[in-house]
Parts: structure tokens; sequence; C-alpha cells
């Protein structure tokens, strides 16, 4: 079967022949780059199409209690004995989200490439590779590393790392795979060109890594090594320690499926995710839908109910994560003003929300297994998220937070 037979057929199963309405009209070269993105595209949004929630509405919403920082002190060592173990064993591998570029802070690379050194480069990249060698070094195994690049920084991504030797991480340990694109459709559920050779797509979401990895044959490869647990990182944290057997060990003992490290919230309105319960399973719950009853509500103690924020930092069990695979996850739609071109080939430059983006988020993995340990940190030292070039969450505030951690910049 030729690749035009592959990408029509797969069309055709998915009601959107109209993708190839323009493909006589396209020079050899267009057609073999239009061939092959039909091909990697991820279509299962489409037949999901019908069961996804605009509204995105939420079940109830209940605290859920996490593990704090005095009872991890008091079991620290055991704690960190079972992660070690695991760790050895092979059974841990940890994979970098890095799908996304330093826009925001001025940069057209991808946002690990980003320098936030003040005497010397130290890149995010770097940082992030020697707080996990810090563990190796703990251990004495190097542990896989799977890194997550998208279409946009893939190559530049990938030369960088080469460039930098892998900033002393073993390139034999590390893969790489691109994270999913999901196509763009109208509101009648048609998938959008954005140009006559090409599909309008947009990335699969954080939660969408593992799907990717599924279909890329990552997570069979790491099943073969071995591997039992994912500890996925997002790449924006320049202090989070990866692979941590604290929290590993925390995870293993608590007999959940997957675990999260949460900091205690900085303000009643700080504009992060945190641990709940919904309808009964563990969650997350964004900033934006926490209602002035949610962050006004106490527990027992009368501290805050919903005081433990999201980082990002999570360890699922990946058998478990197999095991849910197929079935169909809460499937995120947003409205969006989508540049394509019309029936006619004529480009469109929308003013208004034109079609539909869809996303996987990483809340809806946690709300499919079998519990989820809230796990406490330090905000001091192993919070300083890089959102910004200035003010919270920013180039400046996480050097500020390096310095105070004794890290030379």
């Amino acid at each position: 079967m030729t690749k035009y037979e592959q990408a029509a057929s797969l069309l055709s199963a998915a009601g959107q022949t109209q993708v190839l309405r323009f493909f006589d009209q396209l020079s050899d070269k267009e057609q073999a780059a239009l061939l092959d993105q039909v091909l990697d595209l991820d279509l299962s949004c489409l037949s999901a199409l019908k069961n996804a929630d605009p509204e995105s509405r939420r079940g109830v919403i209940s605290p859920l209690t996490a593990m704090q920082l005095p009872e991890i002190k008091a079991r620290k060592s055991e704690f960190f004995e079972k992660g070690v173990s695991a760790i050895r064993n092979g059974e841990v591998a940890a994979v970098l989200l890095a799908g996304g570029m330093g826009t925001r802070l001025g940069s057209d690379a991808p946002k690990g490439m980003y320098d936030i050194g003040v005497t010397r480069p130290v890149f995010i990249f770097e940082r992030l590779i020697e707080n996990l060698l810090d563990v190796v070094r703990e251990t004495g195994t190097m542990i896989p590393l799977v890194i997550m690049t998208s279409e946009k920084n893939d190559a530049a991504t990938r030369a960088f790392l080469t460039e930098h030797a892998f900033f002393g991480y073993d390139p034999a340990r590390v893969t790489f795979f691109v994270q999913d694109m999901a196509p763009c459709t109208d509101f009648d559920g048609r998938i959008l060109l954005e140009t006559p050779s090409r599909v309008a797509t947009s990335p699969n979401g954080n939660g969408g890594w593992f799907s990717s990895m599924l279909r890329q044959g990552i997570v069979r490869a790491l099943a073969a090594e071995g591997v039992k647990w994912l500890n996925v990182f997002a790449v924006d944290n320049v202090l989070q320690r990866i692979a941590d057997p604290v929290f590993i060990g925390a995870v293993l003992d608590s007999g959940c499926a997957s675990g999260s490290k949460v900091v205690r919230k900085a303000c009643r309105d700080e504009k992060t995710g945190v641990m709940c319960l919904e309808d009964g399973r563990p969650s997350v719950i964004e900033y934006t839908e926490m209602s002035d009853e949610l962050l006004d509500a106490k527990d027992e103690n009368g501290d805050p109910a919903y005081n433990f924020g999201v980082i990002l930092n999570y360890l699922f069990n990946m058998e478990e994560l197999i095991r849910v695979a197929d079935e169909d996850l809460s499937l995120h739609i947003a409205r969006k003003k989508i540049p394509c071109i019309d029936d006619a080939g004529n480009k469109v430059d929308p003013k208004e929300p034109n079609g539909l983006k869809f996303e996987l988020f990483i809340l809806d993995l946690v709300k499919k297994l079998p519990g989820c340990l809230p796990f406490e940190v330090e905000r001091a030292r192993e919070f300083a998220p890089i959102k910004n070039r200035t003010g919270v969450d920013s180039v400046e505030s996480a050097r500020e937070l390096c310095r105070l951690n004794g890290i030379e910049l």
C-alpha cells in the first residue's frame, strides 16, 4: 500500500477526505510532506469528539490530604532506601516534557536552551540534568532519561544537547520523542488546513505525553528494560529534584499508582492547580476553577483545605498507565482563532474563534489511576519555575532561589 493509499484510508475512516482536496495541485515535495503529516497525526480526538465537553464540567470537589514535611522527615531513611532499591533495580525512568519554546522569555529557541547564568552560561537544560545527576551519583545508577520535544523544537533541542555533550549525562541513556500533534477542526468537526499542503495542528496537551510515547514505541522499549515507574517533570522548574528516591519510596510505600510533588501555597490566590478529590478520585483543580467557597474552606486544623499546589512533577506506575491507555480520557476542547484556508484555498485570518483545538490534561491521567499521593516538598528548595522574564515565577526569582541554595550562576 502506498503512502497515499494509507493516508486516504485513514482519512476516509475518519470522515475527513477533504484534507486531500488540493493534493493534485501540489508539487511532489508538498505531496510527500502532507502525506507524512497525515500519517503522523493523532486522530483519536476525532472519534472522541462526540463525548467531549467544551465546558469541561467538573465533578464534586473535596479535599485530599497531602503527606506533609514532618512525616516525610520522620520516615526519610525508610523512603530513601525503598526508592534507591527501585532505581538500582532499573525500575525508574525520568520523562522531561520539553516541547515548549522560550517565547515568553523573549527567545525564539527551545525553552530548555534559555541561559539563566549571571557570571557564566547556565542553561535550563543544564540545571535539570545536574539535578538528575545528583541522584545518579547517590545511587550509582544511570537512570533512563526520555525527552519529549515538539515539531518546532526537536532538531534544535537534539543539536543543542549533543553540542554540550548532554551536560555530562550518558547519551546512550537518553531517548527523544516528538509530542503527537492533534488536528484542529472547524465547529462541525472537519479538519482544517493551514495551507493546501499542511493540516492545521496543535500539540495534544500535557496529558498527551504517554499516548505519544506509547504510539512511538518508547513504552515498549522501557518495559523491556524492566522500567515500572515514570517520573514525569516539566522543563521550567530549575530546582526540582528528579527521580527523587524519597519521593519514589513514599509512593511505593503508599500503594498508590501515582504520586505528585506539591508545595504549600504561598497565598490564597496563588495561580497554581491544587490536589483534590473529584467524585472521590484524586484530581487537580486549576486556580481558574477555584470558587471563593473552595479558596476559603478549612480543614480540621483550621488550615486551608486546598493548600497544596502541583508543580508538574509526577510519578506514575507504567503498567497502570498502559492499562488505561485504551480508555477514553476526558478531551478538553478550546474554541480558538485558527489561521487556515477555506474550501477554495483562500487564506483565512480569523478575528474571532473559528475552530477547535483538542488537548489531554495530565490531571486526567491522575484521575484514571487508583490512588495518588500528594507529597509535600519545600518551596525554597524545589520550586523555582521560570515562566516570565521578571516578577513572579521568573528568571529573576529563579536566580535568587538558586543563589539561596548555593548554586552558582
